[in-house]
């Protein structure tokens, strides 16, 4: 038995492009991550405004305060909305770098398939941070601030420092964002064939208490922002259940189209060979 050798330059050329190509993508989206943070880490002042915007709603007349308590806090903590600010500003590119990479080794339809993916998970991850932000932490802060007060005689006011905020901010819009992605991994799985609908339908309840115990996990200790979140993740859940059904159904359309075909294909070259039942000899 004969073994072929081959030139290890030949085998090597098609992974050295391949790493060449993932450096290419790797650099242009650092360069774009770090030019976000540039930008956001200039105007921080303005979007740590922005972000507590909610937390002075919740407190009562809006004379609510954030302190820092350690000299280098508050530079350190403008550092962190510059990074998570530009990473949210230059996620765009970042992604676009990704598919450019992974794209050329797909398939046309493969493409395609890809397509409302692509398109669903931003609009969710927007969704649910908005959903966060305009919802959930007014109600939770106003929750947590209606503790104060006063306890044996001494008065209980909330001082917040910066810090502890904008850690607070940041889990929830991420919580929010990153779960409400459910229905495109949930989709990605089915168009997989590792779940199908069925098998999904038939594990509803173990799927409501994986909700409630992921929402009690990465939301803050109390039951209303716990459900806030698990409410549009199960509203979520059942939509992705329809979405499913409308994908099968077009898959058996799709397969009975193309069974049809084939099957015009072959009845040409029956009757050309002469296999025709109505054709008798004499």
């Amino acid at each position: 038995m004969a073994f072929e050798i081959k030139d290890i330059d030949e085998t090597r050329a098609p992974l050295l492009d391949h790493l060449i190509e993932l450096r290419t993508r790797l650099v242009r989206s650092v360069f774009a991550l770090l030019v976000g943070f540039g930008i956001c880490f200039y105007f921080a002042d303005p979007i740590l405004g922005f972000l507590v915007q909610p937390l002075k709603e919740a407190f009562p007349d809006g004379e609510g305060q954030l302190i820092f308590t350690r000299l280098p806090e508050i530079f350190f903590v403008e550092l962190k909305v510059g990074l998570f600010a530009g990473f949210m500003v230059s996620f765009p590119i970042i992604a676009n770098q990704l598919w450019a990479f992974i794209a050329p080794g797909l398939y046309a339809n493969e493409k395609k398939a890809f397509l409302p993916f692509l398109i669903a998970t931003p609009v969710l991850f927007i969704g649910g941070a908005a959903l966060a932000y305009y919802v959930v932490m007014p109600t939770a802060f106003r929750f947590f601030l209606g503790f104060g007060g006063e306890a044996g005689g001494l008065s209980v006011q909330a001082l917040p420092t910066a810090g502890d905020y904008l850690s607070l901010v940041m889990q929830f819009i991420l919580a929010f964002g990153i779960t409400f992605l459910l229905p495109v991994l949930l989709m990605l799985l089915h168009r997989a064939g590792i779940v199908t609908r069925s098998q999904l339908a038939g594990a509803r309840r173990y799927v409501i208490v994986g909700v409630v115990a992921l929402a009690a996990i990465v939301t803050p200790p109390d039951p209303g922002s716990q459900v806030i979140l698990a409410v549009p993740l199960l509203l979520l859940f059942e939509g992705s259940l329809l979405l499913m059904r409308v994908q099968e159904r077009a898959m058996k359309r799709a397969g009975g189209k193309s069974d049809a075909g084939e099957a015009a294909k072959e009845k040409p070259d029956e009757v050309a060979s002469g296999d025709d039942p109505s054709v008798t000899a004499d």
